[in-house]
């Protein structure tokens, strides 16, 4: 199964980089305020260059691991992404969808 991971990232702003193995890379998002753990909640998921997938364990002094795992995959379509987390804190059916340029919203679903 593909694997995701939320990495804490203490730069000159505080975010968490959401990143999801797909096609070899990872392509990934800041999202300022944390990836919601309730539904109801739609938080900015700001899109920017993929990684490479051995930069989904990395941790530093200013990055750690603030969750992983592996994920199914329902929809994955130009500005629509539709997955199943599986992980340690995150659990459930999550969307990402794009609203403008590389502004996208992220959110639990059912």
């Amino acid at each position: 199964m593909p694997r995701f991971v939320v990495q804490e990232h203490h730069a000159s702003s505080l975010h968490w980089d959401f990143r999801l193995e797909h096609g070899g890379v990872a392509p990934s998002w800041a999202v300022p305020k944390g990836v919601p753990e309730e539904r109801g909640i739609r938080r900015l998921a700001v899109q920017v260059d993929d990684h490479t997938v051995s930069y989904m364990s990395h941790e530093g002094p200013n990055v750690r691991i603030w969750d992983r795992g592996d994920y199914d995959l329902e929809k994955w379509e130009d500005g629509k992404i539709v997955i199943e987390l599986h992980g340690e804190r995150l659990e459930g059916r999550y969307a990402l969808s794009r609203t403008d340029g590389n502004n996208w919203l992220i959110h639990k679903t059912r």
